[in-house]
């Protein structure tokens, strides 16, 4: 007799460059009955401390070296397509996806960002805010395009500025407001 499951959970690929705690985040979400997707694997574009993350879910990783990135994007397509993965979420991946990736994952790629988009795309988004005297920053799910942190919104956050905010503080509340958006999302996307 067959066990019945619930619906099918969507494959989904996490890639990243830094510390990981998206990628835990998200690994944590797609366990729960609720989540749409299952993370089969995490990809990385060098030896991130987040791997440990996957190791310790005992997830497929995969580091790609991205000095020749066609190469690079190519060997990842290939591992993508053995996984039959379908979804990906770009968690602090610290490379730009070139336009031919893109549209093979039309609208099927989502990135998080740590800033309340369109102000300030691209790095050191804390920094700018602050040295800019902004009463709010943020953070944005968006799907990917082929313009950096350019494509269509899915949800965003507002975080308040303080008074002395520092950019360690700054980082910190987004960080923790990332933590409920990006799961968020993917409720949005998928129900």
């Amino acid at each position: 007799m067959e066990k019945l499951t619930g619906p099918k959970k969507i494959k989904t690929a996490i890639f990243i460059s830094g510390r990981g705690s998206n990628l835990n985040n998200l690994i944590k979400f797609a366990k729960t009955k609720k989540s749409p997707i299952i993370i089969d694997l995490v990809i990385a574009n060098k030896q991130a401390k987040g791997l440990k993350y996957a190791d310790q879910y005992k997830i497929l990783k995969k580091i790609i070296n991205f000095k020749k990135s066609k190469i690079a994007e190519q060997k990842i397509l290939s591992i993508l397509e053995k996984k039959k993965i379908n979804f990906i979420c770009l968690a602090g991946f610290m490379k730009i996806l070139s336009n031919n990736f893109i549209k093979k994952f039309k609208g099927k790629i989502i990135n998080i960002h740590p800033s309340y988009l369109p102000k300030y795309k691209g790095l050191n988004t804390s920094v700018r805010a602050l040295n800019n005297n902004e009463k709010f920053s943020g953070c944005t799910v968006h799907y990917v395009n082929a313009r950096l942190d350019s494509g269509k919104i899915i949800m965003q956050k507002k975080v308040k500025i303080e008074k002395n905010e520092s950019e360690a503080s700054l980082d910190k509340k987004i960080i923790k407001e990332e933590h409920k958006l990006y799961p968020a999302s993917i409720l949005k996307i998928f129900n």
